[in-house]
């Protein structure tokens, strides 16, 4: 499957944030959105980097409480992640190995269109693998199968 097709079927936009914003903002962001991981930018379609929880809890270990107001451009990641729409899941899979991160963002040349989580890959993976397993049932049975 291309990750196009996942971000397109997620239907969710990205969510921004601006580099001057304190970390303690985007904590109650995170909670109130259900998610953990933002754009940093300063206008729309450009990223300077991303922050997720894992670089607040960095933060948190290198600052302590202090972190809290720290600026999300001093503690965001600037090694981004990205792949494109037409790119395949397993590449997008290795990414998050190799590097180690658990959200990619999705680029349409230029333009942000997207983030896939490594609960995306997930929740796709377990599509397909109930999808299969229905299939197989269904050809055991003599049913529904060309």
């Amino acid at each position: 499957m291309f990750v196009g097709e996942i971000v397109k079927n997620k239907g969710v936009g990205v969510i921004a944030v601006a580099p001057e914003q304190p970390m303690v903002e985007v904590l109650r962001l995170f909670r109130d959105n259900n998610i953990g991981f933002v754009v940093v930018s300063q206008s729309a379609g450009e990223y300077l980097g991303t922050l997720s929880e894992r670089d607040c809890c960095n933060a948190m270990a290198e600052h302590g409480a202090e972190a809290a107001m720290m600026r999300v451009g001093d503690v965001m990641n600037r090694s981004v992640a990205i792949c494109s729409t037409e790119d395949l899941l397993p590449f997008v899979m290795a990414i998050m190995t190799q590097r180690r991160t658990r959200h990619v963002l999705v680029m349409e040349g230029d333009d942000i269109v997207g983030v896939v989580s490594i609960g995306d890959v997930v929740k796709h993976r377990l599509d397909e693998a109930q999808r299969t397993e229905q299939d197989l049932h269904d050809y055991i049975r003599g049913t529904h199968y060309h």
